[in-house]
C-alpha cells in the first residue's frame, strides 16, 4: 500500500514538474515573441518588461535576446541625462547583458554561427567607451586587447579602431610609459585591418575596412610620439640592445620608414642589423641610406641595387629605382640617374616622378652641339617628358605644368631652325648621352 502511495506521489511529482516546465517554456516564448516584436517596431518601452522575463527565465532561448536587449537599453541611454541615477543603472544593465552573453556564448556556438566570447568582450569595450559616463582608459584597454590578441582580424571593425583609439590615449597621457607598446598596437591593429579587407565578402564590409584603415593611420600620425625626433629618442636607445631581434627590427624600419624617418640613425642602425640577421629590401634600404649620409654613394647604390633586386611589388621597385635616380642626379651622374628613371618607368609606367626628373636631367645638360639652336631643341624633349607625366599621372599635374610653361620658353625661334634646314613637325635627334628624337614645334 505504502508502495502504491509511493509511485502515486513521484507521477504527480513529474506531471506537476513537466507541466511547471511546460508553462515556463510558454511563458518565455510568448514574452520572447512580445519583447521582440516590440523591438522591431521601436517600441523599447513596451519591450523591455517581457525583455527581462526572458533574460531572468530562459536566457538561451534566442540569441536574439541580447541584441534586442542592448537596442532597448541603448535607447533609453540616448533618451536619459549622462550620469543620472537612472543613466547609470541601465548602462550597468548593458554591461550585464555583454556578461551574460559571453557566458552563454560556448552555448549558442553550439547551434548557431555566432561571435566568440572575446569578440563580445570587445563589444563590451566599445559599449563601455561609448556609454560609461567616465570610462576608464587602462579597463578598456585590456578588454580590447584581449579581444583583438585573441580575435585578430575576426575581433571586429570598430574593437580594431577603439583598441589603437585608447592605447593613444593612454600614450598621450604618459609617452614614457605606453609609447613602445602603442608603436606594436599600431602595427597589429592595421595588420588585422588589412587582413578583414583582404576577406572581405561584400563592398560595405570593404569599405568599412578601408574607413577604419585611413583612420587607424590619422590615430598614429596625431598620437604626438610619431614624428622623427620623437622615433629617434624612443627606438635609438633600444636598437642596439635588441640587434638579434628581428622582429624588433623590423617593427623599427617599418614604422619609421612609414614616417619617411630614414634619415634617422635609428631606422639606419635597425636595417643594417636586420639586414646582417635577414637580407629584405626594406633592410637594404635603410643600409643605402645611411652610406647615402656618409656620403659614400658606391655602397649606397650597391645596397639600393639588392633592395630592388630583393623586392617583388614593382611598385615599390619602382619607387626604389627612382630613388637611385635621384642620389645619382644630386652628384651629377646624369646618364647613369637617366638609366634608373627608365627602370622604375619600366616597372610602373603611371609613374609621373621618373618622369619629372628625367625632364630636368636633359634641361641642366643642353649643350650637345656647336649648334646653340639645335641644344635648345632639348626643351622639346624635356616638355615631351613633362606631357606624359601629366598624362600617366594626375597627381604630379601641376608640377608638370608648371614646368611645360618654363621650359617651353627656351624653345628655339622659327628663323634659327630654318637656317639649319628644319621646319615645324620635322624630327630631330638629339645627341649626347639624351639619344632621344623630338619633334620640332
Amino acid at each position: 500500500m505504502k508502495m502504491k502511495t509511493l509511485i502515486v506521489a513521484l507521477l504527480l511529482s513529474v506531471g506537476y514538474s513537466a507541466t511547471a516546465v511546460a508553462q515556463v517554456d510558454e511563458k518565455c516564448l510568448s514574452n520572447s515573441t512580445v519583447s521582440h516584436e516590440a523591438v522591431k517596431a521601436k517600441l523599447y518601452k513596451d519591450a523591455y518588461l517581457p525583455w527581462q522575463e526572458v533574460m531572468k527565465d530562459c536566457p538561451t532561448l534566442r540569441y536574439y535576446t541580447y541584441t534586442d536587449g542592448l537596442k532597448i537599453l541603448t535607447s533609453f541611454l540616448k533618451a536619459e541625462k549622462r550620469g543620472s541615477t537612472e543613466y547609470n543603472a541601465h548602462f550597468d544593465e548593458m554591461m550585464g547583458v555583454y556578461d551574460q552573453l559571453m557566458k552563454y556564448t560556448p552555448e549558442f556556438a553550439k547551434k548557431l554561427n555566432c561571435k566568440s566570447t572575446n569578440r563580445v568582450l570587445g563589444d563590451k569595450a566599445v559599449a563601455y567607451l561609448t556609454y560609461a559616463s567616465s570610462p576608464d582608459a587602462v579597463k578598456a584597454y585590456g578588454w580590447l586587447k584581449t579581444a583583438t590578441d585573441t580575435e585578430k582580424e575576426e575581433a571586429g571593425a570598430m574593437t580594431l579602431f577603439s583598441f589603437l583609439q585608447v592605447s593613444q590615449m593612454l600614450v598621450k597621457a604618459n609617452p614614457d610609459k605606453y609609447a613602445s607598446q602603442f608603436f606594436k598596437d599600431y602595427q597589429n591593429s592595421t595588420k588585422y585591418c588589412d587582413a578583414a579587407l583582404a576577406n572581405a565578402k561584400s563592398p560595405r564590409i570593404e569599405k568599412t575596412y578601408k574607413t577604419i584603415k585611413d583612420n587607424l593611420i590619422a590615430i598614429f600620425i596625431n598620437s604626438g610620439v610619431a614624428d622623427c625626433e620623437s622615433l629617434q629618442k624612443i627606438y635609438g636607445p633600444k636598437v642596439e640592445q635588441n640587434k638579434t631581434d628581428i622582429d624588433y627590427l623590423r617593427s623599427v624600419i617599418d614604422i619609421m620608414g612609414m614616417m619617411k624617418c630614414k634619415d634617422s640613425e635609428a631606422y639606419m642602425q635597425a636595417s643594417y642589423y636586420a639586414y646582417k640577421l635577414e637580407p629584405t629590401a626594406d633592410a637594404a634600404k635603410g643600409c643605402a641610406f645611411m652610406y647615402y649620409k656618409k656620403k659614400d654613394y658606391t655602397n649606397s647604390i650597391k645596397f639600393f641595387d639588392e633592395a630592388i633586386e630583393l623586392e617583388a611589388d614593382p611598385i615599390k621597385k619602382a619607387e626604389t629605382s627612382y630613388t637611385v635616380a635621384s642620389v645619382l642626379s644630386s652628384i651629377k651622374k646624369l646618364s647613369q640617374a637617366k638609366k634608373y628613371c627608365l627602370e622604375a618607368i619600366k616597372y610602373n609606367n603611371s609613374y609621373g616622378a621618373p618622369y619629372i626628373l628625367l625632364a630636368n636631367l636633359y634641361a641642366t645638360s643642353p649643350n650637345w652641339s656647336d649648334e646653340p639652336a639645335l641644344n635648345q631643341c632639348v626643351y622639346y624633349v624635356c616638355v615631351d617628358k613633362l606631357r606624359r607625366a601629366k598624362a600617366v599621372d594626375p597627381s604630379v599635374a601641376d608640377e608638370a605644368q608648371k614646368l611645360i610653361n618654363r621650359y617651353s620658353s627656351y624653345f628655339p625661334k622659327a628663323d634659327k631652325l630654318f637656317f639649319l634646314g628644319l621646319k615645324k613637325g620635322d624630327p630631330v635627334k638629339i645627341g649626347g648621352w639624351i639619344g632621344e628624337t623630338t619633334t620640332i614645334r
